[in-house]
């Protein structure tokens, strides 16, 4: 049997509300796509039943896979274990993909692999569906890569704060996922971020469409990334920024520096945003954990790294002085207005 292109990972807890239009976006990749349909332990709805609808309709295409409640993470696991495909794509139940950005990446692909140059690392744009007002934003990164070609770290220029690398614009090689020996933590939000970022010392190719491929539902009051579910939450966070001080030594990059500023970058942005949801607790608990949360990085990295983390963006929401609390999170306040990022 010829190898699939792309596995898509679906993880679904109690879902059925909402799963149907994302399944249906990737069932328009056809035979090129794998779809793994993960039941996280759902039992509140008919999740189960249309994941074994879907495989039973679609026998060459969909994967059902039925396990206990073990968090998102849990579920990207599973989809790695089971992928076949030669790229692998996470995609929440709750969001979906443009089909006709997912038919001119699929083509692409197609071209590369056929020419013996298919990248470790495939990056599109994302697009913010705000469904409290209607409203939507795109993240792109015209300014940060080169289109339609191969190339490394040392073509990649400057990232602003609002561009991360998130889940939703990533489509990494199967294998590459495999090789940084990746295992998500059960039961945590907000995983999604070390999918992105242990990765990145194992890509040595990617290649940048400029196409709008996910679309990212965001604004549901349940939902994860909801500041006031982000706040009763945050020791899965803190617990997610750890595992990323520890699953990578950035001293061991310093001959591969752009690769090494962003991933600096992109640990200070897990700081930061830490930093942030526990001053909005306020409580002296959260403010001893924003402590423990420095002194852990002080412990766990190198003189250099712990300095560069701090004159990046984490730096900056651990303001030791008289009202630097108040003036942290009145900045966040505003760049949350602007920038809508949860």
């Amino acid at each position: 049997m010829q190898q699939k292109l792309i596995t898509f990972a679906v993880p679904c807890y109690n879902s059925a509300a909402y799963m149907r239009h994302c399944i249906e976006t990737l069932l328009s990749a056809g035979e090129q796509a794998e779809i793994i349909l993960v039941d996280d332990g759902s039992v509140k709805d008919d999740t189960p039943a249309i994941c074994d609808e879907y495989a039973a309709k679609y026998p060459t295409i969909v994967k059902a896979i039925h396990q206990e409640n073990g968090g998102h993470g849990e579920g990207v696991n599973q989809g790695i274990r089971n992928a076949t495909g030669l790229y692998y794509k996470v995609v929440d139940s709750d969001d979906w993909l443009d089909t006709d950005a997912l038919k001119k990446v699929l083509e692409r692909l197609t071209t590369l692999v056929a020419r013996g140059t298919a990248p470790d690392l495939m990056i599109c744009n994302y697009v913010y569906e705000h469904v409290e007002d209607g409203t939507s934003h795109t993240v792109r990164y015209t300014n940060v890569f080169p289109q339609n070609r191969l190339f490394d770290w040392v073509h990649v220029r400057h990232f602003r704060p609002d561009q991360n690398l998130l889940m939703h614009s990533v489509m990494y090689r199967t294998e590459v996922l495999r090789q940084c020996g990746m295992v998500l933590p059960k039961h945590t939000f907000y995983v999604d971020n070390i999918f992105v970022y242990q990765p990145l010392p194992y890509v040595k190719s990617m290649y940048y469409m400029d196409l709008d491929l996910y679309r990212y539902f965001i604004g549901r009051a349940d939902q994860s990334v909801n500041e006031s579910v982000m706040i009763g939450r945050v020791d899965q966070q803190l617990r997610v920024t750890k595992h990323m001080i520890d699953c990578q030594d950035l001293d061991a990059l310093k001959d591969q520096k752009r690769l090494r500023a962003y991933m600096v970058h992109y640990l200070s942005v897990m700081m930061a945003v830490s930093d942030i949801f526990l001053l909005l607790d306020g409580s002296a608990e959260a403010h001893a954990k924003k402590a423990e949360l420095w002194q852990y990085l002080k412990d766990h990295v190198t003189p250099g790294v712990y300095r560069a983390v701090r004159v990046n963006l984490g730096g900056l929401t651990d303001l030791r002085f008289p009202g630097g609390d108040k003036v942290v999170i009145s900045t966040y306040r505003q760049l949350r207005k602007i920038f809508k990022f949860n």
